[in-house]
């Protein structure tokens, strides 16, 4: 059997200066460039997801609530969805896009170009260990770390690689992850209260 890094939403959007900025984005992005770098044979294999939005109708907001709705980002064609360029994507052997023309928050519900689900990909590969990372802790990281536990996969979250929007949402995720049986190593980013 193999593992994977499964690299989530690491987009200039969610990153300083971006639409939705996350603090610390671009140091998850920097970091995870470094740990591919420093140990090459890690992982089997590494994917990303991308939150890849044409029209997801009520979740871009005028206001935004924070909660369901959002600022407009990721919008597919723009320099927002793409990934941020402290992101080494050499390894990325396939991008698994999500939230279209709905909210979408786990790379679970996303494809690759082909049309291939994440949890397919991961089966055809032989996978049965992923470790999650990226943007944001607290929304679409918790939301993959979750879904993979519940598609089977054996399920680390490396939360040194991840960067919260806020303390609250944040100790959700991480009882999420325990209730789960998601093993989490390290402490995430997260903005100062």
């Amino acid at each position: 059997m193999a593992n994977a890094l499964i690299i989530v939403d690491v987009q200039n959007d969610f990153c300083e200066g971006g639409s939705l900025a996350v603090t610390g984005g671009a140091g998850v992005a920097a970091g995870i460039s470094r740990l591919l770098d420093a140990e090459p044979e890690r992982w089997d294999h590494v994917v990303a997801t991308k939150d890849y939005h044409v029209d997801p109708g009520a979740h871009f907001g005028d206001p935004p609530d924070y909660v369901d709705s959002w600022p407009r980002h990721c919008v597919v064609g723009t320099a927002g969805s793409e990934f941020h360029p402290e992101l080494a994507t050499g390894r990325v052997e396939a991008i698994f896009h999500k939230g279209e023309h709905a909210a979408a928050y786990s790379g679970f519900e996303g494809h690759a170009e082909d049309g291939e689900c994440l949890a397919d990909w991961l089966r055809r590969h032989d996978v049965d260990r992923v470790d999650v990372v990226g943007i944001a802790t607290d929304h679409c990281v918790r939301a993959t770390a979750l879904d993979a536990a519940r598609e089977g996969f054996r399920t680390t979250v490396l939360l040194d690689l991840t960067a919260a929007v806020a303390p609250d949402t944040l100790d959700v995720a991480l009882r999420a992850f325990d209730g789960a049986g998601v093993t989490m190593v390290g402490e995430p980013v997260i903005r100062a209260a």
